[in-house]
């Protein structure tokens, strides 16, 4: 979520700086004996872990865009093992000092959605990594069709914020839940990202947090100023990238991604013994030099996958796809776009890509004079639709539909109607727009599915259900085709899920709720974004629900976490299995199911 503020973090720089960035090389330090003061977050494996787990794991040469290539190890020689830190030398003291001073009294954490103390509190709060660690089965038994991972990616900061800090600041750490034989293994690791790789040698943060440092005209002018200085000393050199990776995930040209949208996406695998490794930045032959969404969207029927990326300068929105060997294609960019919009997610059919041009996007004057953040909504902006062919070239068959009110931060599907000659879309629609960055607990969710007649013009709108209800999916094997379930997480409030929803689509157009099953976690449990599988993949008559809905929950009564298996047909969406993890997992975003068949593909 934070492709603008990377490229408005560049624009802090001086120029002469950023045209010199490739020669700029990441130094070895010197030793001293000076201790930085930055926290190490750290959490010990629960006391029943077995002490027969594996704590080590395998890695390869990985491609790291803009850096030399390592050289090959065994793939048993290279565990994960704590590595020896560098004492900072005078510069770095002295820059550090320079970050204390800016987040103690130039601009303090005194903003209630920037305040560690409360963005970090319950079950927010990051953990260490945890190797492969068995789980035990509490309650019905796993389905023989979850033969895979569950892999869920989430911000977790590697150090304690030292100033202001927002959700979408942390650094981003997979949780992924290794599935065989009706056996469970939990592992956590970080995304090895070019940024947590020179704080992690450096043993203190050194990019800025840029959702929450860079909230007022004072704030941006300290911490663009440090991060100079920082980049003069050779701390750190943004050509090899600033971005999280901590977002979600996508599997497509047998390669298996994090993704966060200020940065390429970086390559992972797990293992065999389900430990999760980072292969590298990952550009598609030098043909992706910028950023790319962390939502694309697959056609399981072609094997395609389509992308955009957005930003604060011309073109505002870039659209391309990857065939289906994960070759990346031309850019298409989209010059009528002529403002800059926060396009987090988007939606394909058969035919058609489509954008939304909503309400958020860049916003100096909030940041200048409000003490605000550059990004921000504007009220009198009206809403858009933009559909393109899907194929496209260029943007000449691009047509944008007014769409006032219409907010959405993430789209579920969208289809093609039997004629052609109208597009179908359900996403949430975000009611309170202006709080969605800053106070996502006053924020409601409106799931609507919106037809756009490609004839006449004419948009039509309807409410599929009152609840708060985001993170929606649908079986994958529907995507860009029409989908009659969706799954939903239920905002009590946003950021926190109190449970899932089934909403039957087709009721839609008899003006009702669409709500056919609900599953409520129970007081004080929270989970996250489902996610479908389906129970038979391969064959093409079963039935569209035909499978299980799975999701981290945490209890924070006592603070366990478990993995729940729900039957996506029965109407209660019944718990078919729950597995008691070894420790909590934190709250995060977006995940997906990886079969087995597909992880053996991994490149």
């Amino acid at each position: 979520m934070d492709s603008f503020s990377s490229s408005f973090f560049s624009s802090v720089l001086p120029p002469k700086l950023l045209t010199s960035l490739a020669i700029i090389p990441h130094k070895p330090t010197k030793p001293t004996s000076f201790s930085v003061s930055s926290v190490r977050i750290e959490e010990k494996p629960a006391a029943n872990q077995d002490p027969k787990t594996p704590t080590t794991t395998t890695s390869t040469p990985t491609r790291t865009v803009s850096q030399p290539q390592p050289k090959p190890r065994p793939r048993t020689q290279s565990p994960y093992l704590p590595k020896k830190r560098a004492e900072p030398t005078i510069p770095t003291i002295i820059l550090n000092a320079c970050d204390d001073i800016i987040n103690n009294f130039i601009d303090p954490p005194l903003k209630y959605h920037v305040d560690p103390r409360h963005v970090l509190s319950d079950n927010f709060a990051p953990v260490d990594e945890l190797p492969p660690t068995e789980c035990e089965v509490v309650q019905g038994s796993l389905p023989s069709c979850l033969d895979g991972a569950y892999i869920r990616n989430g911000p977790n900061p590697q150090y304690l914020p030292r100033g202001p800090y927002h959700l979408f600041d942390g650094d981003g750490m997979l949780h992924s839940i290794k599935i065989s034989r009706g056996r469970a293994t939990l592992c956590s690791r970080y995304v090895r990202t070019y940024k947590y790789t020179i704080e992690n040698e450096a043993g203190s943060p050194i990019l800025p947090n840029v959702f929450s440092g860079f909230n007022g005209l004072t704030a941006s002018a300290a911490r663009g100023a440090l991060s100079a200085a920082r980049l003069l000393a050779g701390q750190f050199n943004p050509v090899n990238g600033i971005g999280l990776a901590n977002t979600s995930l996508a599997f497509f040209g047998n390669r298996l991604y994090a993704l966060g949208e200020s940065d390429l996406p970086y390559a992972i695998r797990l293992t065999p013994n389900g430990d999760i490794e980072t292969i590298g930045r990952h550009d598609f032959d030098g043909k992706l030099a910028m950023s790319m969404t962390a939502h694309p969207k697959l056609d399981s029927d072609t094997g395609e996958a389509f992308a955009f990326r957005y930003g604060p300068v011309p073109p505002f929105l870039t659209y391309f796809r990857l065939d289906a060997n994960g070759k990346k294609q031309p850019n298409v960019p989209i010059f009528s776009m002529t403002r800059p919009s926060f396009l987090h997610d988007f939606a394909i059919t058969k035919k058609y890509a489509v954008f939304a041009d909503i309400q958020i996007g860049m916003n100096p004057m909030e940041m200048i004079f409000g003490g605000g953040s550059p990004v921000g909504a504007d009220p009198a902006k009206v809403c858009r639709i933009g559909i393109i062919p899907r194929y496209a070239t260029d943007e000449s068959q691009m047509r944008w539909f007014e769409v006032p009110g219409f907010n959405i931060i993430h789209a579920i599907n969208a289809w093609d109607e039997e004629d052609g000659n109208a597009v179908v879309m359900v996403a949430p629609n975000i009611l309170s727009v202006e709080h969605t960055l800053d106070r996502t607990d006053l924020v409601h969710a409106l799931v609507e599915k919106v037809r756009i007649d490609l004839r006449t013009g004419i948009v039509t709108r309807r409410p599929i259900s009152a609840r708060n209800l985001d993170f929606g999916v649908i079986n994958p094997a529907y995507m860009a085709k029409k989908s009659r379930y969706v799954y939903a997480a239920v905002g009590d409030p946003m950021p926190k899920i109190s449970g899932v929803v089934k909403l039957d689509v087709s009721k839609g157009d008899e003006r009702r709720d669409c709500i056919v099953a609900t599953r409520l976690y129970g007081p004080g449990c929270y989970g996250g974004e489902p996610f479908f599988v389906a129970r038979d993949p391969e064959n093409p008559e079963t039935e569209e629900d035909d499978g299980y809905v799975v999701s981290y929950v945490h209890d924070e009564n006592t603070g366990e976490s478990k993995f729940l298996v729900m039957d996506a047909k029965s109407p209660r969406l019944d718990i078919v299995a729950a597995v008691k993890l070894p420790r909590r997992v934190p709250y995060g975003f977006h995940g997906l199911f990886v079969r087995q068949a597909d992880l053996d593909k991994l490149l």
